[in-house]
């Protein structure tokens, strides 16, 4: 038996630990190839780099030798001078094949429409001569930069024939414009074409300053023109007769199309491409200052050369790894399996709720020793746990009993929405019908009313109509729109004469209840003004004013004005019943009426409060007064009105 359980676990750990080691050294395997690539990645690049930095300083000597020469042509535009201008740039410039300077028709009228004075390099020998005639106005070294106004490079050409003398194979030309300045007749500077300059290098010069150097044994540049013809290749069948997007469709090849056009659209960066059936690392960036566009093409055999030796290396590693997970395996299993009788012995005995039996304290340091004696722990644990059990079902039933609690709060709420659409819709559809009703009198009687039936429809029309707009604008504001707006709006303060302002308030209580008499007293100087929004502290003291009118016995109704050092007290008092002692704390709750039948939706309290609370002052209901109601408004004293 004991044989048997060793064999299991052995053939366990194996199962488990060999996918593991063997999951590992691969992702060690993988990762380095990752990391071979890209190491080999920023080296083509680093070397792609230095080869065009060492074109860009063949390029710019050419540049430079051209456009120092140019000015001097200008000087003195004599034909002599041209053809002496051309032999001395190619004598004092070892990189310089040609130079050639070319003009506009009839610039030199005794030599007819053509004049073109021409150097090249012939051997160790220069040779100047004045061209023959031909139609060089359309070539693309005297078009392209006439067209652009400016200097530039064109695509290598062959240039064989084209005149009394020819350079033998592919050259590369950079053309500038002369232009003499004149004095026009406003006195404006006027520019006048009289020729090009253009000096020319030899393509295989400038590939051999390309192939200096390569970063891997059978790595190679190609340069590409900016239609995508090969100038510099290893084949030199395809130089200027073939281009990339040729061998992309000979090779069908989407990657060598990607290439093509990221590198005639003057891009930068790096990929993987198949060339000639081989997977390649392929560097590329345009040429400064040209239409051209340059790449270091890399094989990957190349590149992981190193990386598949590291195979050699892994294979034995493998093969000594497993054996020693076998051997490690076998050996603690066999330390491990003599102690789990015991424990297994004790797992039964707390399987069947036998807590009183506890295993021995064990010294070993192993994992089994650690087991059992957390198989210690955890007996000498159980009934603490068990305490806590009951604890947590004891929390459980009290969570639950607050979520009845607050499920019934929401059902009230659902109930207190439901009343308070019934009551909106009953609130509103009184006036409306008193609307109507004087509507369709108005109507039925065109003509027929006197003068002060007339007057009286009216002013119900108007006093309905007057309840259905605050009825609204309470709506509005106790909207969440309604309370980013008045949040918003409760900062556009300006300085308010409190006398003026209570006047008003009374003017439209008045007008709302014409036989309602407001007495109005006041203490305070009539100078005297706080910093407040008009606005939304008319609406509030207005409200208590209604509500005074609407909710007493209607007689002695009083707004008390009164200042403390540091603010100023409205104080709204009538006499009546009042607020019922059991209603005070719910008072500036939405939608909570003390007499459900009585006129109103249960918003002006709270909306009254939110906007004192918003200017920055305090509302409160005076317990102490009990006669009535007395609210009183206190807000903050800023300055006098002069």
């Amino acid at each position: 038996m004991r044989r048997s359980l060793s064999t299991k676990l052995t053939v366990s750990f194996l199962l488990l630990t060999i996918p593991v080691f063997m999951l590992t050294l691969g992702s060690l395997f993988i990762q380095s190839r990752f990391l071979v690539k890209q190491e080999a990645t920023e080296r083509v690049s680093s070397s792609l780099n230095t080869s065009l930095q060492r074109v860009s300083t063949y390029l710019r000597t050419l540049e430079t030798a051209t456009n120092a020469n140019a000015w001097m042509v200008l000087e003195d535009l004599q034909p002599d001078e041209l053809m002496a201008c051309t032999h001395r740039i190619v004598q004092m410039n070892a990189n310089v094949n040609g130079c050639s300077i070319t003009t506009e028709p009839f610039l030199f009228p005794q030599y007819g429409r053509y004049f073109s004075a021409y150097s090249i390099r012939e051997g160790d020998s220069i040779k100047t001569v004045r061209e023959g005639e031909y139609e060089y106005f359309e070539k693309p070294w005297y078009k392209n930069p006439v067209t652009q106004g400016k200097a530039c490079w064109t695509d290598p050409f062959d240039d064989y024939n084209e005149g009394t003398l020819s350079a033998k194979g592919l050259i590369a030309s950079y053309c500038k414009p002369l232009y003499l300045e004149n004095t026009a007749a406003n006195s404006q500077m006027a520019r006048q074409l009289v020729g090009v300059i253009s000096t020319d290098l030899s393509l295989q010069r400038l590939t051999e300053v390309v192939n200096t150097e390569h970063p891997y044994p059978h790595s190679f540049f190609i340069m590409t023109g900016h239609k995508g013809h090969y100038y510099i290749h290893p084949d030199k069948e395809k130089i200027a007769k073939s281009s990339i997007f040729d061998d992309a469709g000979k090779e069908k090849q989407a990657e060598l199309y990607e290439l093509g056009h990221r590198m005639t659209q003057g891009q930068q960066g790096s990929m993987q491409v198949k060339m000639n059936g081989a997977a390649c690392t392929v560097s590329y960036s345009p040429v400064p200052g040209t239409s051209w566009s340059m790449a270091l093409v890399c094989p990957n055999d190349d590149i992981l050369q190193s990386y598949h030796k590291l195979a050699t290396i892994v294979i034995p590693l493998l093969a000594v790894g497993l054996l020693f997970i076998l051997l490690m395996c076998h050996r603690t299993v066999a330390s491990a399996v003599r102690p789990l009788r015991q424990l297994a012995r004790q797992s039964k005995h707390i399987a069947e709720g036998d807590y009183s039996q506890q295993i021995e304290h064990s010294k070993r340091q192993d994992a089994i020793g650690q087991l059992q004696n957390s198989f210690l722990t955890m007996q000498q644990s159980l009934n603490k746990h068990i305490s806590d059990i009951r604890l947590a079902n004891e929390q459980t039933k009290e969570s639950n009993e607050q979520l009845a609690r607050a499920t019934q709060m929401a059902r009230e709420a659902a109930e207190r929405k439901t009343a308070f659409i019934q009551n909106m819709t009953h609130q509103i559809r009184t006036p409306l019908n008193i609307i109507m009703g004087f509507a369709q009198i108005m109507r039925d009687n065109i003509g027929k009313l006197t003068e002060e039936e007339t007057k009286s429809i009216a002013d119900t029309t108007n006093h309905n109509v007057n309840t259905l707009n605050r009825m609204v604008l309470m709506l509005f504001d106790s909207s969440d729109t309604g309370l980013s707006k008045g949040l918003s709006d409760s900062h556009n303060r300006t300085m308010v004469n409190c006398i003026e302002i209570a006047r008003e308030c009374l003017d439209c209580a008045q007008k709302h209840f014409p036989d309602l008499v407001i007495n109005f007293v006041t203490d305070v100087p009539g100078t005297l003004a706080m910093h407040t929004n008009h606005v939304y502290f008319m609406r509030s003291l207005r409200e208590l004013l209604y509500n005074a009118a609407k909710y007493s016995d209607g007689k002695n109704i009083t707004l008390h004005l009164s200042e403390t050092p540091e603010s100023v007290r409205f104080i709204v008092e009538d006499t009546g019943n009042g607020i019922p002692e059991e209603y005070r704390d719910t008072i500036y709750e939405t939608f909570i009426k003390a007499d459900e039948l009585s006129e109103g939706l249960g918003l002006g309290l709270p909306l009254t409060k939110r906007h004192i609370d918003d200017l920055g002052g305090t509302l409160t209901l005076d317990t102490d007064y009990h006669k009535g109601c007395r609210f009183i408004i206190e807000m903050p004293k800023m300055s006098k009105v002069q």
